[in-house]
């Protein structure tokens, strides 16, 4: 008897506060990379009514970055640009306290260790064509689509904050049909009467038929179901950098260690781990060593190989699941010096991590699969 169950992830667009304060920290990663690839970097942001703080760890031999106007220009870039949407990027409030990174974690670091302690996780599975999971697949093409329409057509109302929320029927292990999906847009005053038909044939209908082999029945649709949403952003709720890390990665069907990612340089093996782990996982999936593998690793602080290296393929490998294992570990350099040289990190390439999840995405490093050519043999 084929056993039937539902999956639900969510994602959130660019102009959700805890989103937009991912974008302020990755933005001032990518600043000061510009200068300095070498700087040590750990940045959190909050953001609230009319505010913004920003605060963290920054080591740099000669980057300068005028973080005030980049937190503001960032802000407005993304839809901000106003008081009558809530939030203005050329009026609001920053405060930044930032002060150097820590000469005790320093001290590992340098010599080649990782930054933290910690446990990362990767994953990757046949459902769709990026290898990620269909639920959180269709929740980010959402809001990205959400973030489009709003930029291509002002007229319709919509305003930067948006959720998603889809839900997936599963048979024995593998996707079947769509069976709920939540959406809310944030929007005009002017359009509350309508906000529910343009959501569906500007958003919602274009990423079905993206996806039409998943949509076979009724699908349950709640469109703003609380009936108005025009207050949002940073005026609605506060947000901060690092508090939707499962709508950074996999939307809840893989284990998270904990750690966020955004505003990290890769020596925290928070981020490039994760990259790593995801990199290798989509690699054993694109050579056919299994449908779906999730790769799982932990570091010590200051010490420069991973303690442990988990494999799990979920019953679908096509060869012994120890061989994978070590045709893992014989291919693929797994610490912080390794990960970052093999993934080329050091460059200004994090912003756009911080909008629609850090994988699926094609044009990042991690999700490049030639070094599964290595893994068949």
């Amino acid at each position: 008897m084929a056993y039937r169950h539902i999956y639900t992830s969510e994602s959130v667009s660019e102009g959700h506060p805890d989103k937009l304060a991912d974008q302020i920290s990755d933005a001032i990663l990518d600043a000061v990379f510009i200068q300095d690839p070498m700087a040590r970097v750990a940045i959190e942001t909050m953001v609230g009514h009319g505010f913004a703080v920003v605060s963290g760890e920054l080591s740099t031999h000669n980057a300068y970055v005028d973080v005030a106007q980049l937190v503001r220009q960032t802000i407005k870039d993304v839809g901000y640009v106003s008081t009558d949407l809530g939030f203005d990027g050329g009026t609001c409030g920053v405060m930044v306290a930032i002060h150097e990174q820590s000469r005790d974690i320093a001290m590992g670091v340098d010599r080649g260790g990782a930054g933290d302690q910690g446990m990362m996780f990767g994953l990757a599975t046949t459902e769709t064509l990026e290898l990620m999971p269909l639920p959180i697949a269709v929740a980010h093409a959402l809001t990205r689509r959400s973030a489009s329409i709003r930029r291509e057509k002002p007229s319709l109302g919509l305003r930067p904050d948006a959720k998603s929320q889809v839900s997936v029927t599963y048979e024995n292990g593998m996707p079947v049909e769509i069976n709920t999906i939540v959406l809310s847009q944030q929007h005009s005053p002017d359009v509350e009467n309508s906000i529910r038909d343009i959501v569906r044939a500007e958003v919602i209908d274009p990423v079905l038929a993206e996806y039409s082999k998943f949509v076979k029945g009724d699908i349950t649709f709640h469109i703003n179901p609380t009936g108005r949403f025009v207050t949002g952003g940073p005026e609605g709720d506060t947000g901060l950098t690092g508090r939707k890390i499962i709508v950074d990665t996999y939307g809840g069907l893989c284990p998270h260690g904990g750690g966020a990612f955004s505003g990290k340089d890769p020596t925290k093996v928070d981020r490039s781990a994760a990259y790593m782990a995801r990199h290798i996982a989509k690699c054993v999936v694109a050579a056919g060593l299994a449908e779906k593998a999730q790769i799982g690793l932990a570091y010590a602080i200051g010490v420069e190989q991973p303690v442990s290296v988990n494999v799990e393929t979920f019953g679908t490998e096509s060869i012994d699941l120890q061989t994978i294992a070590d045709r893992i570990k014989n291919n693929f350099d797994m610490s912080p010096a390794g990960i970052i040289k093999h993934l080329d990190l050091r460059r200004p390439i994090y912003l756009p991590t911080a909008k629609n999840g850090h994988f699926g995405n094609a044009s990042f490093p991690w999700e490049d699969t030639n070094p599964a050519a290595a893994l068949k043999s």
